[in-house]
């Protein structure tokens, strides 16, 4: 298997979806989880879409990724924080 730093180039757009329960802290803690890793993201470019039952939301957000490093900090944030289902 290659290994992936020696095809991604950096810095880069790169997409994350996030997915969590459809609830107003949702996207509030994703924002500050985000920041916390690319602090100069535009939160107006979060695209958000709800499950047929609304039940879930999505939010595809992109980010100038800097580094590998940085990718698998926010990763690992979004694993770990409880509002969040999966992140992809």
């Amino acid at each position: 298997m290659p290994d992936l730093d020696s095809v991604i180039e950096y810095p880069l757009e790169f997409p994350i979806k996030v997915m969590g329960l459809n609830q107003p802290a949702f996207r509030t803690a994703m924002i500050v989880v985000f920041r916390k890793h690319a602090p100069d993201f535009d939160e107006s470019t979060i695209e958000v879409r709800s499950s047929r039952e609304a039940k879930y939301v999505s939010l595809t957000i992109s980010i100038n990724a800097v580094s590998r490093e940085q990718l698998d900090a926010l990763y690992s944030d979004l694993s770990d924080h409880p509002l969040v289902t999966m992140a992809l």
